[in-house]
């Protein structure tokens, strides 16, 4: 099965994940910390936001709703586009059923918010590569980006994956659910990647817990950082 078919069917009604039509709320925690820091400078209706792996939309329109942006985004599966544009009609939003894989169909220096949240790690290394100069060619200097991917460090769950179902790439394995490869990071490697083209202004990964010797939850990481100039 490919990963488009799986996340088809998935929003078609699919059991497999939890899905949601309300905003994450590690989207809220990053909008209340952009208007603590800033007021509305990058929350208003001239604020143009990019989510890779959007999903049916939920965060974008979210914004779109409450603070008047506007957006694009991009996501694999064509069930999930039909559900954003449907959720989403009415807003200054346009979603696009294609792959975050490739060039982004958006000129220099033209938005001025990217969104990854838990997509980019299912592309394999040299992809996710080029989609980090991708993400720093659309950003305009100064604009945000909010990453958020599992973590490694620390993570008994991952480390279990990375044994029983290995890729051919490092720290990556083979979704048992999905069928396809999946990545997951080192708070140093975050750093090492994406420090050439933004300013980390803050770090939160979350807590584990143990139970009789095992980690319960996966860990994950959220990076807030400015395009620098």
């Amino acid at each position: 099965m490919s990963s488009k078919t799986f996340w088809d069917k998935e929003y078609a009604g699919g059991d497999k994940f939890s899905l949601s039509e309300r905003p994450a709320e590690d989207l809220l925690k990053f909008c209340r910390w952009l208007e603590r820091e800033f007021g509305k400078k990058f929350l208003n209706p001239t604020i143009k936001v990019l989510d890779l792996g959007c999903g049916n939309g939920r965060n974008l329109i979210h914004i779109a709703q409450t603070y008047g942006v506007r957006g694009v985004g991009y996501d694999l599966s064509d069930v999930a586009i039909k559900q954003a544009k449907r959720l989403g009609a009415g807003l200054d939003l346009d979603f696009v059923s294609r792959s975050i894989a490739g060039a982004i169909d958006l000129p220099d220096a033209s938005v001025d918010m990217v969104f990854d949240m838990m997509s980019s790690h299912y592309l394999p290394e040299k992809e996710r590569l080029l989609l980090i100069g991708e993400i720093g060619r659309v950003l305009k200097p100064g604009g945000w980006f909010f990453y958020k991917t599992f973590l490694l460090d620390g993570d008994i769950n991952a480390g279990n994956l990375l044994r029983k179902f290995p890729a051919n790439e490092k720290n990556s394995y083979i979704h048992p659910t999905i069928g396809s490869l999946e990545h997951v990071s080192m708070e140093a490697e975050i750093r090492n990647i994406y420090e050439p083209y933004f300013e980390i202004k803050k770090v939160e990964k979350s807590g584990k817990f143990i139970i009789h010797g095992r980690a319960g939850k996966r860990r994950s990481i959220i990076v807030y950082m400015e395009r620098k100039y």
